[in-house]
């Protein structure tokens, strides 16, 4: 069969949306989802004019500011910088407090950030066309799903691994490495007033402290407290020293441009000697040397999931993966920039018969499963 390309892949889905006044597309990273959308506005624009002798007013709605940068460097380089006088901007924590009545059209970048209590309202009331753009679409049974069904159904998918087999993305391959919860005890626990004062703490091992969780969670009286004590145990998790020491030996171990994902800024700090977050100064340097090559190794956490593109980069290690597939394929995604034939190597770190195993098994759930690999880590 014959590759598909760039162009084609936009056409079809071009094709796809403009019959309905509210439509989505599902499209691999890499490929071009915010071009998608600068087409699908210029179609918007002849309408208007056609109709309405005036310029089309179109918002698009991310769930980060930086997304927004992309829109507009994506309309220069493709020479549609005339379209940006009739686009406006705003995050989905805004959303609901705009005056949407003057636009003509909404595009949801990132359209699996919506919330229904928080804009189905809005959107409901909304006359104008909506197109909603994603690259990981979420389970079919959640709330999200629900939204993207109700205000932006999908009606072109073309997922990562279309993309690699047309050769616009390189391949991967997924190793999850499975870890014991440590019985010593050497997670600190604190107790603290409202005013973040700590009280009283102690030392628990891991393994009682992950029971006393998810003791708390299947005990739980309502779904809201449910729902706090599965947050609660999230975050014990996540500073777990178990991961740390099994983080650092990877990345010591990687011979290839390599980057880890940390869950917290002083864990990105302690795990390599170069990091990229808001609170280190040296972070622009830091990324800048990465980039260029001088240095193999940088840690960082969630906020470079999206919107950044490294060359070169060969390897992922990423310490905690939430079950929202979004946060993991934006991850794996900054890996998957390669020679279409190079091929990134991706790891994730897992508690062995924890909830972490049901978190990962969901979070890649879009992804081919003949290229995961489940490792114990006894054998490291």
């Amino acid at each position: 069969m014959e590759k598909k390309t760039k162009d084609d892949i936009r056409m079809e889905a071009l094709g796809a949306i403009r019959k309905w006044k509210r439509s989505g597309a599902a499209i691999s990273m890499g490929v071009g989802k915010t071009r998608l959308g600068l087409d699908h506005f210029q179609l918007v624009e002849k309408t208007t004019q056609k109709h309405n002798s005036r310029m089309a007013r179109g918002l698009v709605v991310a769930p980060l500011k930086n997304i927004h940068k992309g829109w507009k460097e994506e309309a220069i380089r493709w020479n549609m910088s005339h379209l940006l006088e009739g686009l406006d901007y705003t995050t989905y924590r805004t959303l609901n407090t705009l005056d949407l009545s003057v636009y003509d059209v909404i595009y949801l970048d990132e359209c699996h950030s919506l919330i229904r209590e928080k804009h189905d309202k809005c959107l409901s009331e909304f006359n104008g066309y909506i197109l909603g753009l994603t690259g990981t679409t979420p389970h079919p049974a959640s709330d999200k799903a629900k939204m993207i069904a109700r205000h932006c159904p999908i009606y072109y998918t073309y997922i990562t691994d279309d993309a690699i087999a047309d050769k616009i993305l390189n391949d991967y391959k997924i190793t999850i490495h499975l870890l014991d919860l440590s019985n010593e005890k050497n997670h600190k626990v604190e107790i603290k007033d409202r005013k973040g004062n700590v009280t009283k703490s102690w030392y628990a091992s891991e393994r009682d402290n992950y029971n006393y969780w998810t003791n708390r969670v299947n005990n739980a009286s309502s779904s809201k407290e449910r729902q706090m004590m599965s947050i609660f145990r999230m975050k014990a998790m996540q500073v777990y020293k178990t991961k740390d020491k099994y983080a650092k030996k990877l990345l010591d171990n990687s011979v290839e441009k390599c980057i880890l994902f940390a869950n917290e800024r002083i864990q990105a700090d302690s795990l390599c000697s170069h990091s990229y977050h808001s609170d280190n100064k040296d972070s622009e340097d830091n990324m800048e040397k990465f980039e260029s090559g001088i240095i193999k190794k940088l840690s960082c956490v969630l906020q470079l999931g999206i919107g950044a593109n490294i060359k070169g980069l060969k390897e992922i290690i990423i310490m905690h993966a939430y079950s929202n597939n979004s946060k993991t394929a934006q991850r794996l995604g900054r890996a998957l920039r390669l020679n279409p034939n190079d091929e990134a190597h991706i790891h994730i770190l897992c508690f062995k018969n924890t909830i972490d195993e049901a978190w990962i098994k969901e979070a890649l759930s879009q992804f081919d499963s003949s290229k995961i690999t489940w490792y114990d880590s006894s054998d490291f």
